[in-house]
């Protein structure tokens, strides 16, 4: 089940509670025979994305109008279309917009039922990408709203894109989250529903689908999956509504990096696939050689070497023409060393220690961002473990804790637990001092 961020936006906007509606629903069902007995425990199943039953639903809309003093329909409830799945991107895209941005207040307001809702697999999973990759396309995006949106405003979205990404490497995605969705709240709704020409309409859906990426990253990095999932496919249909299938394949790039986490490995390749077909002459080199590696590490940990040690040479091909200044600004994560980083991983699945080695060293001699840093020097400290460099391994470690100080970060904390615990069992002399470190960093609540 999906979360119900419109009937929560709606409630809000209201200003009625749990309680209070299930007892206006309650009251109105009367008006009309029934005898119902809800309670605020029903709204909250609601709200998670449970189906009120029967006349229910229309009769919640009733309640919602008399407070609102207007007409409020089962879509603006978000009980439009019952049972289906895909109903929510195959909305209109002004409908998409009420829901998206729906989905910004209520994690700005930290509703529990958005922040823990899983992520969806199979079909529900699968339909946002198969829509970005499929026709219908959008054919007029403008929109008429009562500001009109300037190119002031879209170059504002593009520089707070930057400024959220790098403060997202800097200190991590638990303590930049709060930040993108209050500004996504505060300035990009506002303009989504603002007054634009389709050409102007393009470069902001744009400009706000590589914001939202954004967010959808810093919530895979406080661990709330469902949320980033939620996000990435929100990103995904406003890169449909740009045209930019480049936008659209570093978003699945997002996806297939999830699909890994989660250990979806085959969609994980399938998601990769989709990119690099769909996006065709689009994609650029960085972005290509990223999406092989991670077909890599797939392939490796499905246990298919053949496929995986392809994918190894495909993504170092396309490593090799990238060209500095002719890539977006979305795909700077692929910095010199990321491919090796990532090869260095599948060649560990598959055994391959001592080429895995060689990978993850050339990562760590090139430079990288702040967290970037931490992930390389994390790989090399297990590699040299595994390898019988007990020394080594400690001393890798010791930089990598250093390095990890300030950062806000679940999946930098994942990463630092493993290093430990592969450090402790090793028994090896020197690992208290590593352990100590790692310990100091963890110690500190998020």
């Amino acid at each position: 089940m999906q979360p119900n961020t419109l009937l929560d936006a709606i409630l809000d906007e209201a200003g009625i509670s749990h309680a209070g509606l299930a007892a206006h629903v309650n009251q109105a069902g009367r008006a009309r025979g029934l005898a119902l007995r809800y309670e605020h425990t029903a709204v909250a199943r609601w709200l998670k994305g449970q189906r009120p039953r029967g006349q229910v639903p229309d009769l919640i809309c009733e309640v919602l109008a008399t407070r609102l003093h207007r007409t409020v329909t089962l879509d603006d409830i978000g009980l439009g279309v019952p049972g289906d799945p895909s109903a929510a991107h195959t909305t209109s895209l002004s409908g998409f917009v009420e829901r998206a941005t729906a989905l910004w207040r209520s994690d700005e307001q930290q509703r529990p039922h958005i922040l823990g809702a899983p992520a969806v697999t199979g079909t529900p999973a699968v339909m946002p990408v198969w829509e970005w990759e499929n026709p219908p396309e959008d054919v007029d995006v403008s929109r008429g709203g009562r500001h009109r949106v300037t190119p002031a405003d879209i170059e504002m979205l593009r520089a707070a894109r930057t400024h959220y990404e790098q403060m997202y490497r800097k200190a991590g995605g638990i303590a930049t989250r709060t930040r993108i969705v209050g500004f996504l709240n505060a300035e990009a709704a506002p303009l989504l529903r603002g007054s634009y020409t389709d050409a102007t309409g393009r470069q902001l859906h744009r400009a706000t689908g590589g914001l939202v990426a954004v967010a959808g990253i810093c919530a895979y990095d406080s661990d709330a999956h469902g949320l980033a999932q939620r996000y990435f496919h929100q990103a995904l249909r406003l890169a449909k509504a740009s045209g930019d299938r480049g936008l659209g394949a570093y978003v699945i790039a997002l996806l297939v990096n999830q699909a890994l986490f989660m250990r979806e490995f085959r969609q994980a390749v399938a998601f990769a696939e989709a990119a690099l077909r769909a996006a065709g002459k689009h994609i650029t080199p960085a972005l290509a050689s990223d999406l092989y590696a991670m077909q890599a590490k797939a392939y490796a940990h499905l246990g298919d070497g053949t496929s995986a040690l392809s994918c190894i040479r495909r993504a170092e091909q396309a490593a090799e023409r990238i060209r500095r200044g002719y890539e977006p600004d979305e795909t700077g994560y692929v910095q010199p060393g990321l491919v090796n980083v990532q090869v260095a991983e599948a060649l560990l699945s598959l055994g391959e220690l001592a080429a895995a080695g060689e990978h993850a060293a050339a990562a760590v001699d090139n430079p990288a961002h702040d967290r970037g840093r931490v992930h390389r020097l994390a790989m090399l400290s297990t590699i040299e473990l595994r390898q019988g460099h007990a020394d080594k391994a400690v001393a890798t470690a010791v930089q990598m804790a250093e390095q990890a100080r300030g950062m806000e970060s679940q999946r930098l904390r994942d990463r630092l637990r493993a290093v430990r615990e592969h450090l402790v069992r090793s028994g090896c002399a020197g690992t208290s001092e590593a352990a100590e470190l790692i310990d100091g960093a963890l110690r500190v609540p998020l």
